[in-house]
């Protein structure tokens, strides 16, 4: 009769895990910590943890959209909440798009039959492996001189969605294939039209397809900063352009740079539990009717 198992792990691999978790948290918490001083507790070498926290950096940056005037503000600069608008209109607008074009190109590279498709799925596949650093000077010039759009959050989107395009494709393609035909053939059979079988059939059985897509092309149209540095002006630019543009050479208000940075946090963590919902409710009601 062998000896039971102790099921003790090694100490090293709680070190390890350790260090892994405080190299991730960390620094978020410094961020944290950092956006509740005020600058003279930040430049000062004996304060460190000891402090009077407080939100000035926070009523600093948005100072434009707070129902009351914060006492301390002598200007306001509307800076940052007109950033943060953008970047709101264009990732929601950009994500929306996406799913919209992706999900139907996804579909018919699945379902229907025509020439080269999987030469189409392959080269979709292809485009998305091209740096955005490689199409920062084409779509500059072709923005600038033959559209006119750049500086403008149309020009954004579109190369946003067109950025996000190929790997929204791929990754439906995969949840689609997986939706059985028997279901659509039913589907026809009972008298629904093509778009009616698309759209009450396919796309509540790829929900959780559909929400992964969504987070993939939420964060990286929120995050993004090369081309949306190169196409905003001051008046489109998004909040991860805003902030690198806040650092100048003679004053760094490092209190209110990480304040902004917490808060440019927070939609993306609030956007991917809500989708990360639909994925486990997808899978769940899978399960259970499997």
């Amino acid at each position: 009769m062998s000896a039971p198992a102790t099921g003790k792990q090694n100490p090293a691999f709680y070190a390890l895990l350790c260090a892994l978790i405080i190299m991730a948290i960390g620094p978020v918490l410094m961020m944290l910590i950092t956006s509740l001083k005020l600058n003279v507790d930040i430049m000062s070498d004996t304060s460190g943890l000891l402090f009077m926290p407080t939100l000035r950096n926070y009523e600093t940056a948005l100072c434009d959209m707070l129902w009351y005037d914060p006492a301390h503000v002598d200007y306001c600069d509307p800076t940052f909440g007109r950033a943060l608008v953008n970047s709101l209109i264009i990732s929601i607008t950009s994500t929306i798009l996406t799913l919209v074009i992706g999900t139907m190109a996804a579909y018919a590279l699945v379902r229907f039959r025509f020439m080269g498709r999987d030469a189409v799925s392959l080269t979709t596949l292809m485009m998305r492996m091209v740096p955005p650093a490689v199409l920062l000077v084409p779509v500059f010039g072709i923005w600038t001189f033959q559209f006119a759009i750049d500086g403008t959050r149309a020009g954004i989107v579109l190369i946003y969605v067109a950025m996000n395009l190929p790997f929204v494709i791929w990754i439906l393609q995969s949840f689609i294939v997986q939706v059985p035909i028997q279901l659509e053939e039913a589907a026809r059979m009972d008298g629904a039209g093509p778009f009616q079988v698309f759209f009450l059939v396919v796309l509540p059985l790829i929900k959780p397809g559909l929400a992964a897509a969504s987070i993939f092309t939420f964060r990286i149209a929120w995050n993004e900063f090369l081309l949306a540095n190169a196409l905003a002006d001051r008046n489109s630019r998004t909040v991860p352009v805003t902030i690198v543009n806040s650092l100048t050479e003679f004053e760094i208000d490092w209190g209110v740079i990480m304040a902004t940075g917490m808060l440019l946090a927070i939609p993306p963590i609030l956007f991917t539990l809500l989708a990360s919902r639909q994925i486990i409710t997808g899978m769940t009601a899978g399960a259970v009717k499997g």
